[in-house]
């Protein structure tokens, strides 16, 4: 969803017709969009659209002051005033803390060891 939202949603819809093509087409045709969809470089602000849909995960959960931090964090990232790892870290624990498997299985939230820093100044 970082590197191109239409290719995420083409991958979707792809996924919901899976029983009508041959596994070798349908594993074919993924892979190759889903490679196609890495070589975009994830900006910031298609960063900021999958870190808003993560935070849509705990509307009912958080408190109005939570929910706030959580937003101002997010558009300080996208002003590049923080890096993304701020927010990551912000979202991370809200997942473990109200258990909202979806997002705890993300590599977004998490995509490499922590000891390489990958993401310190993304």
């Amino acid at each position: 969803m970082a590197h191109s939202t239409k290719i995420y949603r083409d991958l979707g819809q792809r996924v919901a017709t899976v029983k009508d093509l041959p596994r070798s087409e349908f594993r074919n045709g993924y892979i190759r969009d889903f490679m196609t969809a890495l070589g975009k470089v994830a900006s910031p602000g298609r960063n900021t659209n999958v870190l808003q849909h993560c935070a849509g995960y705990f509307k009912k959960q958080l408190t109005f002051g939570e929910r706030a931090e959580l937003a101002d964090l997010i558009h300080d990232y996208r002003k590049g005033l923080v890096p993304l790892v701020v927010p990551l870290t912000l979202i991370r624990h809200f997942a473990r803390l109200y258990n909202i498997e979806y997002l705890k299985g993300q590599y977004f939230l998490d995509p490499h060891p922590r000891e390489l820093m990958l993401r310190n100044h993304v």
